[in-house]
């Protein structure tokens, strides 16, 4: 059984998981009619690009199928096994990304390469390029939002842009993220919400004030989303 483990976990098999996932995520793209117009919520927030678009862990997999063909962006993705899967999945789908990822200690951050990844999304916005980042925080909450995306929009001076996509054909898991996973040949929304701005010089007060802000603003985009498939089957 560890064999098989191991042979799971291998590079190479992750590696090709995640070009099939890529694969499935296409599929389901091609066969799924948006029913509200993207590049009408883009052009709401086209100002305010560079960005760092939030999203929800479990409900982001078909967020880079929406992007605007021009939108060039970066993705944090973990280091860990599942984070090369996923790595290979979004650069198949023409998403380049960023190892690492933090934790809720100082610690944790190191060993995950928090602040390398860190320096490295802040470098990509000053470039022009948009960073990606879901925003939960590990195995806590599905609907908890984490520091490290306020202390992102901090640093950088660029907006944080919360954003949803629901479809109406899925199947939610019971993970500790509450995922969907999306099937083909249903419809789909697509949710951008109001940009949020983090001061330069915001305290650890202020800092918790606008996590909390983006928690709220995550759940509303995501409900109007699911809200928007249920509205239109009546």
């Amino acid at each position: 059984m560890s064999k098989l483990k191991k042979i799971a976990r291998s590079k190479l098999v992750l590696t090709i998981g995640g070009r099939l996932i890529a694969y499935w995520l296409r599929l389901v793209h091609a066969t799924t009619r948006i029913i509200n117009d993207p590049d009408t919520a883009y052009k709401r927030v086209e100002g305010d690009f560079p960005a760092i678009v939030a999203l929800w862990h479990g409900q982001h997999f078909m967020v880079p199928l929406v992007r605007r063909k021009d939108h060039k962006v970066r993705a944090l993705v973990s280091r860990s096994g599942d984070g090369h899967l996923n790595s290979v999945a979004a650069e198949s789908l023409g998403v380049e990304v960023v190892r690492g990822s933090g934790g809720r200690n100082r610690s944790k951050t190191l060993t995950k390469g928090g602040i390398a990844a860190l320096k490295n999304l802040i470098s990509t916005l000053a470039e022009g390029l948009s960073v990606v980042m879901t925003v939960n925080v590990p195995k806590t909450g599905a609907r908890e939002c984490g520091l490290g995306v306020v202390t992102l929009a901090k640093l950088s001076g660029r907006p944080i842009i919360p954003a949803a996509y629901a479809s109406s054909h899925r199947i939610d898991m019971d993970t500790w993220d509450k995922a969907s996973i999306n099937m083909p040949f249903g419809r789909a929304s697509f949710i951008i919400g109001d940009p949020i701005y983090v001061d330069r010089n915001a305290d650890n007060d202020e800092l918790e004030a606008k996590r909390q802000q983006v928690e709220a603003a995550l759940n509303r985009v995501t409900d109007e989303a699911y809200a928007t498939l249920s509205a239109k089957t009546r």
